[in-house]
């Protein structure tokens, strides 16, 4: 009986040479997660004409 897609992907992904590929992949998607997070925020306050508090926000 053949494995799975699924199988087959999690039988490669954990293998010892590949844990620290995974472990990038998601730091890469979470420093993405807060780059889009705080493009939003600075857009709304661009708009907002409140262009001086995006300064206050970086540095919160």
């Amino acid at each position: 009986m053949e494995n799975s897609g699924l199988e087959n992907f999690l039988l490669i992904a954990t293998k010892p040479d590949n844990i620290p590929i995974g472990t990038m992949l998601l730091f890469v998607a979470f420093v993405m997660w807060v780059a889009i997070k705080q493009m939003v925020v600075h857009d709304r306050l661009i708009k907002e004409n409140k262009k001086e508090k995006i300064w206050d926000e970086m540095i919160k």
